[in-house]
């Protein structure tokens, strides 16, 4: 069965008015809810609740970040929502970036892919039951065991932005996280991750048939997005350093409004799925043919639709 997963919360809609939401997912073709954590709810309340609302969905955090909770307590989030949701929960982990973790949480962002190494490695026995004594590279854990380990340990996917990151997942992980690129980009990613690994991407959907709305809310994601460092990379990497280098000139130059306009429409258009419900939905079926596993769309307001009409409209079973 192919995969269509839903980010939740929903952008404007408070948590606790989800249910009705989230209760009906499955019967709209959606198999997945993933969460996210930023500057809003955490990454895992959201899928507590899910688990309840709606048993037939598959949940995940795309992504926790790997610092802002040690890791016994990561592995103890991790255990609760597998067993909240045996045999649907899968743990999505990654560095996130320095603004979360260094500026807004006061934790040195240092070594990222060592941490995520060492992160992964640790979870993998804590949340098999065992009892762990070791110090790795980033971190030092003495003694911690799960008291109630998950019956069947969680898959773990990490958020892979290059292909270091990549081929660590691919050895080490259940597969890999990934966002912010076209359908095109996907047969790049898949060239570092494999072929086999599950691939999951959030795509940030706007259905709007005024392309002039969505590429003026697309302007802004990008800007907040692609010059944060890591994205800058990862964009450089997919041969789209170029594009955005006036973009990145503008900001770091602080002239916001330039850089919102020397962003090309073909770079929105390659970044945000936008169109009508029916041309959103063939958008995202293009990323699978290229070799997605997982859509999880991310919903962006526009075109008049109310976030619970947009879920309607863009369930693979509208049309």
């Amino acid at each position: 069965m192919s995969r269509w997963g839903l980010t939740i919360p929903l952008t404007g809609v408070p948590l606790a008015e989800h249910r009705e939401i989230v209760a009906g997912l499955s019967e709209l073709g959606y198999t997945d809810a993933w969460s996210a954590e930023t500057n809003g709810t955490d990454a895992f309340t959201p899928l507590a609740l899910a688990s309840q609302w709606d048993p037939a969905l598959r949940l995940g955090p795309a992504i926790v970040p790997v610092y802002t909770r040690g890791p016994a307590l990561l592995a103890s989030h991790a255990a609760t929502l597998a067993d909240l949701a045996p045999g649907r929960f899968v743990l999505g982990i990654g560095t996130s970036s320095d603004t979360i973790v260094e500026r807004w949480n006061g934790i040195p962002f240092t070594e990222p892919y060592k941490r995520t190494r060492d992160t992964l490695r640790f979870l993998r026995k804590a949340l098999a039951g065992e009892k762990v004594k070791e110090d790795y590279e980033t971190f030092s854990v003495k003694g911690f065991k799960l008291e109630n380990a998950p019956a069947t340990p969680p898959p773990i996917v990490l958020a892979a932005l290059r292909p270091g990151m990549l081929r660590l997942a691919a050895r080490e992980a259940d597969g890999a996280i990934t966002n912010w690129l076209a359908p095109k980009d996907v047969r790049t990613v898949r060239g570092a991750l494999g072929d086999d690994p599950e691939l999951v991407a959030r795509l940030f959907v706007c259905p709007t048939d005024n392309a002039e709305e969505a590429r003026g809310i697309g302007r802004w994601m990008i800007a907040a997005y692609m010059n944060v460092p890591v994205y800058q990379a990862f964009h450089q990497w997919l041969g789209r350093g170029e594009a955005l280098r006036p973009m990145n000139e503008a900001w770091a130059a602080g002239d916001r409004k330039k850089a919102l306009e020397v962003i090309p429409d073909e770079v929105v258009d390659d970044l945000i799925v936008h169109g009508s419900p029916a041309a959103c939905r063939a958008r995202i079926r293009e990323y699978v043919d290229n070799g997605l596993t997982t859509p999880v769309l991310a919903i962006v307001p526009g075109g008049g639709l109310s976030p619970a009409e947009a879920v309607r409209a863009l369930a693979p079973n509208a049309g």
